[in-house]
């Protein structure tokens, strides 16, 4: 029996460095990060690449706890990562920590933890 792993917890920004209604990017080696932000200031991290047809979801539209996608409007759970239905597939999602502000992701320790800092793509919604 193999010992389950930990998460690694990695500090990436500000709670305030993400826009409302908003996104910003993190670099990963395995593929880039979506950090979304609520406008009730909830923060969800998904793999930045839309089931459907891989369309970068932090161009997307924030609404909700969802992100539509630019590419083709599929809705997607910021939640779990899941396309709403009648579509179907899933993101990768990333937990997600907020400590005095600040946005912590967990990371399996089988991935290496390699993020550069957060980057400036933004797309940011008007309430």
């Amino acid at each position: 029996m193999t010992e389950q792993s930990r998460p690694i917890w990695l500090h990436v920004c500000d709670v305030n460095a993400i826009p409302r209604l908003g996104t910003r990017v993190l670099t990963h080696p395995s593929g880039d990060i979506a950090l979304f932000r609520t406008e009730s200031d909830n923060v969800f991290a998904l793999r930045d690449k839309c089931p459907h047809k891989g369309g970068a979801l932090s161009q997307g539209i924030v609404h909700g706890e969802k992100v539509t996608c630019p590419l083709h409007a599929w809705n997607i759970d910021l939640n779990t990562g899941e396309a709403c239905a009648p579509d179907v597939g899933c993101a990768q999602r990333f937990p997600v920590r907020i400590d005095a502000g600040e946005v912590y992701l967990a990371f399996d320790e089988t991935v290496r933890a390699d993020v550069s800092d957060v980057n400036d793509v933004t797309q940011t919604v008007a309430a």
